[in-house]
């Protein structure tokens, strides 16, 4: 032999390396049984049975379908080979089933149920009978994969075709299936494969799961088959449709607890590639409170058995079937869809706006995937859930976006109908609440009936009138902190811009002052060559308070902790002082302030105001520009003037815009109502229509094909 091949080796995998696949790699029991009933879809079963067996503290459970069965060369040359790609080639059955096995290592998992595998193969094809017998131990004794002998005979048969497994454990497998565990298997068996049909994504054909279980007292049951939650078909809103892969497509969505409710059609667009292929959305909602939950079961909502269920089993069943699932070919990708796996962070969500947000106890769902090589997303081997790469959060951020879709037309319904907490404008409520006008009028009615004398009626009248300046005064006082507060809310969504350009010279201070100490002290010594650098680093120092006290000028209308009277400030100064905020943020914005006949205006007014309104506008579009990536960036605002007085004043940016349905409802105007998939808190179009009243003005939104569209418009002229 040559020196040549005696440095040639062979990558030699050890005995247990089976078991690694296998047994270590699947995640849980559960998973192992999914992936057995999987093999027989693939082998174009209509039906498997499943059968866990308690005989005399011994283990068995057995998978039997009706596929086509395999032959003696595929369970020796398929079946016996880890991680083939067989099933990867082929993509199909022979009746045409897409593929559920990818990895080639499913059938593995079987050393996780028992100690040993009885394999029964009748092939439809050579009407034989193909058996093999496996004790897992023995790999793991061996040294070498190749030192394992498995018992192989094939034999003909008058066998109808199909596969059998049977595996066979003692008292630590026994001991792995309980009440609770078996109430697990359950549920991932009712929510493996999708209920719905009729799109290229569901799964049309014939495939029943029944499941048998003996010698376990209770749990036992026989011959049940597993079919969807009948929560699945009593939702109370959903919105359901395609999305391709180019971003564009149409969503449907439905109110079930309004019957006279008729379907919506919604032209969806995410203004750019999905980046994870088409996706098929069906996500259905649930309203929990007392009168919402006894709907429910007014409708028909049944327990496993059939029976009808009560308030708290309603209560239950939601609680341990809900979640938002990601099918593939028909079949769930664990554990997404499980309750407690909230993957689109839903429930954060909710904490921050509970009004408008749906939490995961509220929702059922099913998000269908097209294959790996046309959306990305990649199933992790040990099957738990999808490997976390862009695709991933792409298909994160789209179904966030249907959702949202669907949460903002439930929060205009149920504010329509009263189901959820009725959000009021302060001002006006204010002005409502210690108005005494419907009193005076009444009293002077009563006064008029009893024929009271003028003196006396006047003297009532005062004091209803003292009474009515004394409450005045305080209602102007809780105006005044409620504009102060607004003010400071406006303000810390500007704290990011803050940060931004404050960190530069801060960091330049903290840096700097040490090595100017130490240039001093050494010109103190007589080393004179530090001066220019001494004095090079005054003017730096000089530059930098001057970015600092520029940073502290533009935010100062809106840091003021109190409010002296109102005075005449000029309208395009202060909204370019508005502009003038997000400084570095406009770098790549075209924005502009037109008026009409280009001499500024004045008006009386609180300044904060001016700032807080545009300041939550030029925030918001820079958000939404950003956010679906506008390749044309603008701003502009226009301010209308006639007879030397501010008609109205139009802003317009070049964003997604807004939705008819949001405009016509007025529902941005809401407190806690936002439309962005995180962080939105609902306070900005209300505060700034809040401050907007305050000089004068109301702010209105407008329909746009182009962008979003708001008028600041005089509300003398109107009301």
């Amino acid at each position: 032999m040559s020196d040549e091949n005696e440095n040639i080796f062979n990558i030699r995998p050890a005995g247990r390396h089976i078991l690694t696949i296998g047994r270590d790699l699947i995640q849980d029991p559960y998973a192992a049984v999914v992936e057995l009933v999987k093999n027989s879809y693939d082998a174009d079963a209509s039906k498997v049975e499943l059968f866990f067996k308690k005989i005399n503290n011994i283990l068995e459970i057995i998978v039997c379908d009706n596929g086509h069965g395999m032959t003696r060369d595929v369970v020796t040359g398929k079946w016996m080979v880890p991680s083939t790609n067989d099933k990867q080639i082929r993509k199909q059955s022979p009746q045409g089933r897409i593929m559920q096995g990818r990895k080639g290592i499913g059938r593995y998992a079987s050393a996780i149920l028992g100690e040993d595998l009885l394999l029964e193969s009748v092939s439809k094809e050579t009407a034989e009978k193909t058996t093999l017998v496996v004790q897992w131990k023995d790999f793991e004794l061996a040294e070498y994969l190749s030192d394992v002998d498995v018992l192989i005979e094939t034999k003909a048969t008058r066998e109808s075709c199909g596969t059998k497994l049977t595996m066979k454990g003692g008292f630590s497998f026994l001991q792995e299936w309980n009440e609770k565990q078996f109430k697990n298997l359950k549920k991932e068996l009712k929510k493996l494969m999708t209920p719905i049909r009729g799109t290229k994504f569901s799964r049309d054909d014939e495939f029943d799961i029944y499941l048998s279980i003996s010698g376990f007292g209770d749990n036992d049951v026989e011959n049940e088959k597993m079919e969807p939650f009948p929560l699945f078909d009593l939702y109370d809103y959903k919105i359901s449709g395609q999305i391709n892969k180019d971003g564009n497509g149409t969503l449907v969505y439905e109110i079930q607890k309004n019957r006279s409710s008729k379907p919506e059609n919604i032209s969806f667009s995410f203004l750019r590639p999905t980046n994870c292929g088409a996706i098929y959305f069906d996500i259905r909602v649930f309203d929990r409170e007392k009168e919402s939950i006894e709907s429910l079961i007014n409708r028909g909502l049944k327990d496993d058995s059939g029976n009808f269920v009560g308030k708290l089993e309603a209560r239950r069943l939601l609680n341990e079937n809900n979640g938002i699932g990601v099918y593939r070919n028909g079949f769930r990708i664990r554990p997404l869809g499980d309750p407690d796996f909230d993957w689109l962070e839903l429930n954060k969500a909710r904490v921050q706006n509970p009004s408008k947000k749906i939490g995961s106890d509220q929702v059922i769902g099913i998000v269908c995937i097209d294959s790996e090589e046309k959306s990305n997303l990649i199933e992790k081997s040990a099957r738990d859930g999808l490997k976390e790469n862009a695709s991933y959060e792409a298909l994160r951020d789209l179904t966030k976006e249907v959702i949202s879709q669907l949460e903002n037309r439930r929060f205009i319904y149920r504010e329509k109908v009263g189901i959820s907490r009725k959000t009021l404008k302060i001002e006006r409520d204010f002005e409502r609440l210690f108005s005494f006008d419907k009193l005076k009028k009444v009293v002077n009615e009563s006064l008029d009936k009893k024929k009271v004398d003028n003196t006396l009626r006047n003297q009532i009248i005062d004091a209803i009138n003292e009474q009515e300046r004394e409450q005045n005064e305080i209602a102007q006082s809780l105006k005044e902190t409620v504009a102060i507060y607004q003010g400071q809310a406006t303000m810390g969504k500007i704290v990011n811009v803050v940060i931004h350009e404050g960190r530069k010279p801060v960091s330049f201070f903290n840096n700097q002052i040490p090595l100017f100490s130490k240039g001093y002290e050494e010109y103190k010594n007589g080393n004179v060559s530090k001066l220019p650098i001494i004095y090079d680093k005054i003017l730096k120092f000089s530059d930098n308070t001057v970015i600092l006290s520029g940073l502290f000028k533009k935010i100062d209308p809106l840091a003021a902790g109190k409010r002296g009277l109102k005075k005449k400030e000029f309208i395009k100064k202060n909204i370019e002082g508005a502009f003038a905020v997000f400084e570095s943020e406009l770098s790549a914005i075209s924005w502009s302030v037109n008026i009409s006949n280009n001499t500024d205006l004045e008006i009386d007014c609180w300044k904060q105001d001016i700032y807080s309104v545009f300041v939550n506008l030029i925030e918001n579009s820079i958000y939404w520009m950003k956010e679906k990536q506008s390749a044309d960036k603008k701003i502009a605002v226009d301010i209308t003037v006639e007879n030397g007085h501010i008609e109205f004043i139009d802003y317009r940016d070049s964003g997604p815009g807004i939705e008819c349905n949001l405009i016509e409802s007025g529902v941005i105007f809401e407190p806690e109502f936002s439309t962005k998939t995180e962080n939105g808190t609902g306070l900005g179009l209300s505060v700034a229509g809040e401050s907007a009243r305050r000089f004068g003005f109301e702010l209105k939104a407008l329909y746009s094909e182009t962008g979003a569209y708001f008028r600041l418009q005089k509300i003398e002229a109107h009301e």
